[in-house]
């Protein structure tokens, strides 16, 4: 199994309540706010975590309906603006651009820094991320795009707080998607993990491709899965609440799947074009009132990060359905082996067992990542967070003259010569 980050402290103590407020007279508020409120998902009493966090922060209405929605039809006009950002020539400048290579200042503001493994995921002790400065940023965003997922625990960050450093990494923008549950009084753009916010009910034995058609347990990126005319960047979950035996998250890195490839097939795949399919659905423009469909976008299949500058895999178990040039069954063939190399390689990732209070911020463009669903329905309501992904850059690029994160760093034992058939037979015992 992937290596586990898990808590170094047995308990984490929740946040404090303003003597003034009473939790169960807010709790009784807040459901009192929920009555008659109709929507396509649910209204709920959140955990006592998230309350206390909300009323520390201020300025968020929880007593007229929580969490927040918006017309269901507004997606689309949603979706429709962000692209409109892309198109209009938007010029991205990814703050890890800038950053000191070292990350002095970072470090300096850590107790400890935890290297989870050799290829992802690092862990900063005693950062607050709300205390964090615009050089300290820049080096953050910097050390996400090397190590993939960086994790914090025991964060006192508000909503506020944590929207305004997504619209950091994302120079000023973050993706709005519309119908999600929101938290109130802050628009959009930070949005809620909360299985109480669905409309439904999951099963959890059953895996999800099996469970209305609803592919949501494989691995995947958020935002855009891929576009000519974006693509997403940062992601910042922080969890307030979470059950204390499951719900972990899981990432595999992009650059070390990439690494996991003969040179043969680098090769084969260097310069491939992926077809994929949006998560969300929009109006037809050639038929407005007919049902609403995916959009199919083309971008490279392996590609260059744009602060990095190594290469990267990008393949996800839903998105790529395609590879332009290639016949669907000859698709499918590549399709399966490449996701393999995620499923069947456990030392490119890295799990996180979450505590109340911890963040992970990652790069959607050189990482998967997919929840652990072994909670049960009796614990939805404990598994509560808030979400904010940036925006990217305008458009993914592969740079044949790039190299892979083995290659720039030196790995050994990840750059193996091209197999020639004297090797191939000692190697394969034939």
């Amino acid at each position: 199994m992937a290596p586990i980050a898990v808590p170094t402290n047995d308990a984490i103590p929740p946040a404090p309540v303003d003597a003034n407020d009473d939790l169960a007279e807010v709790k009784a508020k807040i459901a009192a706010g929920n009555v008659g409120k109709k929507s396509w998902a649910s209204y709920a009493v959140p955990p006592d975590n998230a309350i206390r966090r909300y009323l520390k922060a201020g300025g968020i209405d929880l007593y007229n309906g929580y969490p927040a929605y918006k017309q269901a039809d507004s997606v689309y006009d949603n979706v429709r603006d962000t692209e409109r950002v892309l198109r209009d020539g938007r010029e991205f400048v990814d703050p890890g651009t800038r950053a000191d290579p070292e990350k002095k200042a970072l470090f300096a503001a850590a107790k400890e820094v935890i290297t989870l493994t050799k290829h992802i995921g690092t862990e900063l002790v005693g950062v607050q991320l709300k205390d964090l400065d615009d050089k300290q940023r820049d080096e953050l965003a910097l050390l996400i795009a090397e190590r993939g997922v960086v994790f914090f625990r025991d964060q006192d960050l508000s909503p506020q707080k944590q929207l305004e450093l997504g619209k950091y990494l994302g120079d000023g923008e973050v993706y709005d998607f519309g119908t999600l549950a929101t938290v109130p009084s802050l628009g959009p753009g930070i949005t809620l993990i909360w299985e109480k916010a669905r409309s439904y009910q999951r099963s959890y034995r059953l895996p999800w491709p099996e469970y209305n058609g609803y592919n949501g347990q494989g691995w995947h990126v958020d935002g855009p899965t891929a576009t000519e005319q974006g693509e997403s960047s940062y992601t910042h979950l922080h969890h307030d609440s979470v059950p204390s035996d499951s719900g972990d998250t899981t990432w595999a890195s992009g650059y070390a799947a990439y690494d996991k490839l003969s040179p043969g097939f680098k090769k084969f795949v260097d310069g491939l074009t992926g077809i994929y399919r949006s998560n969300t659905t929009a109006k037809n423009s050639k038929n407005p009132d007919g049902p609403r469909i995916p959009k199919f976008e083309r971008a490279p299949l392996v590609r260059t990060h744009p602060v990095t500058k190594w290469k990267t895999l990008f393949v996800a178990d839903r998105g790529l359905v395609g590879i332009e040039g290639f016949d669907k069954t000859e698709s499918e063939v590549i399709i399966k082996y490449l996701v393999s190399v995620y499923n069947q390689s456990q030392e490119i990732a890295v799990r996180f067992k979450w505590t109340p209070g911890a963040s992970a911020i990652w790069d959607n463009r050189v990482t998967n990542h997919a929840a652990v669903r072994d909670f049960d329905w009796s614990q939805a309501n404990e598994r509560h967070g808030t979400n904010v992904i940036s925006v990217g850059s305008t458009k993914p690029y592969f740079d044949p003259k790039s190299k892979s994160r083995g290659e720039a760093l030196g790995i050994e034992g990840w750059l193996d010569p091209a197999l020639d058939t004297e090797k191939w037979f000692e190697l394969y015992h034939l």
